[in-house]
């Protein structure tokens, strides 16, 4: 079978992106061709396709599980009063637990009441854990092995961010994040 030119990979690409729910990773990308596509030419045709959306409304963005379209952030704004549902607020004990697992994870729960010098309720961990936030990635190897947390994948897509690396300085973190529990 012939390869299809690169303009009809970007189609693909850019139509498979369009139409998915969430992030398609390159593996995934890749099952869309039944000819074998390196890599290197799956990452430049993105990067290709990505250049084609500068100055639209909606631009192509890379996230920890993958690639898709988002709306641009200074565009949200307007779409978000097609579906005025706000996002649920959480406490600060929710958002400071969160960001202590996120800078210094993997932590047990006995870590973040260290940190925090309070007790941590399970509600708050059920509440990160059910919006997929963070997850067990193990058990520390002491007396009692308490479950060892981690954030996950959906939070840096949530996030818009494509690692952990990419999380603002600690500092800074701290203000944003009571900033956002009080809003």
């Amino acid at each position: 079978m012939q390869t299809p030119n690169p303009g009809e990979i970007k189609l693909v690409l850019e139509t498979a992106l369009l139409t998915n729910q969430g992030p398609l990773s390159l593996h995934e990308m890749k099952k869309l061709f039944d000819f074998e596509l390196s890599m290197e030419i799956l990452r430049k045709l993105l990067e290709e396709l990505r250049q084609d959306w500068v100055g639209r409304g909606v631009e192509l963005t890379s996230v920890a599980s993958g690639w898709r379209f988002q709306a641009r952030p200074e565009y949200q704004k307007y779409l978000d009063r097609l579906d005025p549902e706000k996002l649920p607020r959480f406490s600060r004990a929710v958002m400071e637990t969160l960001a202590i697992i996120a800078y210094r994870q993997p932590v047990t729960r006995g870590d973040i009441e260290e940190i925090r010098g309070v007790t941590v309720s399970s509600q708050v961990l059920k509440t990160l854990e059910g919006r997929g936030w963070i997850d067990v990635v193990g058990h520390r190897d002491v007396p009692g092995r308490p479950a060892l947390f981690a954030t996950t994948k959906k939070l840096l897509d949530d996030l818009g961010l494509r690692s952990l690396e990419e999380l603002p300085p600690l500092e800074q973190a701290g203000a944003d994040i009571l900033a956002v529990s009080h809003e």
